[in-house]
């Protein structure tokens, strides 16, 4: 039988885990040496669509059962995190963390244009209390990608006044909630308008139109768009109108409480010239510019790495030969994590949180191998004194990923759809010791 080469490679990565591996007093001796500072924030994250389950009122509810669509499959009940949140906080807990992070659901909140729902707030209320009953310090994003449906019938983000009304969205929910939040994030990625217009291939950018022109007509629309994938037409349009609504949303979030760190969380890859006349920084330029200039009047910048790219003067390299490989196709590269977290620093001059950072594979030996390898590279950053507030993982759960549906798995645990029974994986002992000890 022939090795599979990234089997192997992935072995020699749990291997090189200095911190699990070595045994005893050895293993604390290093541990001490690799300390993170006092106070850093050690957390798993999840997004209200991907396991709350049944988020009737949103834009990828309806988009993702018309057809043409590019879901996969619909969510229906992802895995019923909306009832089992207690559950899944009570995991975090045992894993050692200290912060969880998860997303308000824009479309339970604000269901249609000004009827905000007094018993949603109420139950984001009570996931805010019960993290801090158990410890953990809450990361809350008040939007992840998906939002109501009516606001996407309008135009979503390509609507005139898309960012007066999610400014309007977070105050109310910010009245109601900031009291409790350790950490805010206004929108999750919403670089990645130009990050997928390069990557996107336009047969897709019609697909997303068409998909679009069907949930349109679904819901009585002329103008439907939802808010994850940007039509190629609308981006300058909705790039204008998300970094309005994030300074809008920022100030509407700090008028509810000042003293709240507030900051928008970015899809940051580790860009790495090769080669003359290599394309990284008009790459970074284009992907990251306008959002880490918006970023430097906030309290901190959130990283969400996932992979590196390499740039020539023609493009970016594919994956080395014998790379292990994420189930995206991705090179599994642990400096990748540093590398972008210094860079997100020396651009904006803020702390850095890392809010995302994982890998998708079934085999959880990969994800053992990279949090620690990543975890020491980060260690480095923060040793040489890039300031970096916490480690958040994503995800805490398997769970549902946009247009791959449940074929992707970057949970901490697996979850049987049937039942909803979560199950730890090997990996989650891996974190644990580090975030126990607070080193690496």
């Amino acid at each position: 039988m022939v090795t599979d080469r990234r089997t192997m490679l992935a072995g020699a990565l749990v291997a090189g885990i200095a911190s699990t591996a070595l045994p005893g007093k050895l293993a604390a001796a290093t541990l001490a040496s690799r300390h993170f500072p006092k106070g850093f924030l050690w957390g798993a994250a999840t997004a209200g669509h991907q396991v709350e389950g049944n988020n009737v009122a949103s834009d990828l509810w309806l988009a993702e059962r018309v057809k043409p669509t590019l879901f996969q499959q619909p969510s229906g009940d992802t895995v019923n995190s909306f009832e089992l949140w207690p559950a899944d906080l009570d995991l975090a807990r045992s894993f050692g963390l200290n912060s969880y992070r998860f997303s308000l659901e824009w479309a339970r909140i604000e269901p249609e244009p000004g009827q905000f729902s007094a018993a949603m707030l109420d139950h984001y209320a009570r996931v805010i209390e019960g993290c801090h009953a158990r410890g953990l310090t809450p990361i809350v994003t008040f939007c992840h990608f998906t939002v109501p449906r009516w606001f996407a019938a309008r135009g979503g983000w390509s609507s005139p006044d898309a960012a007066d009304l999610f400014a309007r969205y977070c105050d109310r929910a910010a009245r109601r909630l900031a009291a409790g939040m350790g950490y805010a994030t206004t929108l999750n990625e919403p670089n990645a308008i130009d990050i997928m217009a390069d990557v996107l291939p336009p047969q897709m950018m019609g697909a997303i139109a068409a998909m679009n022109a069907a949930a349109g007509k679904a819901c009585g629309s002329e103008h439907f768009r939802n808010g994850m994938l940007i039509e190629g037409g609308d981006i300058e349009t909705a790039r204008a109108a998300q970094l309005a609504a994030h300074k809008n949303g920022r100030a509407a979030i700090k008028a509810a409480r000042s003293n709240l760190p507030v900051g928008v969380s970015l899809a940051i890859s580790d860009d790495q010239a090769v080669g003359a006349n290599s394309l990284r920084d008009s790459k970074r330029a284009k992907y990251y510019g306008v959002w880490l200039d918006a970023a430097k009047h906030d309290d901190f910048i959130g990283v969400q790495n996932y992979a590196r790219s390499q740039w020539t003067d023609k493009g970016s390299l594919p994956a080395p030969p014998g790379a292990v490989l994420s189930q995206m196709g991705a090179e599994v590269y642990a400096p990748s994590l540093a590398g972008s977290v210094r860079y997100a620093h020396e651009a904006t001059g803020l702390p850095v949180l890392v809010t995302e950072h994982g890998v998708g594979t079934d085999d959880d030996r990969i994800r053992a191998g990279l949090i620690p390898a990543a975890l020491r590279d980060l260690h480095k950053a923060v040793a040489d004194g890039v300031p970096v507030l916490g480690y958040v993982h994503w995800s805490l759960l398997d769970n549902y990923e946009w247009i791959f549906g449940y074929s992707k798995s970057y949970g901490l645990c697996s979850v049987d759809r049937a039942t909803f029974k979560r199950t730890p994986k090997p990996s989650t002992s891996v974190l644990r010791r580090i975030a126990l000890a607070n080193a690496v």
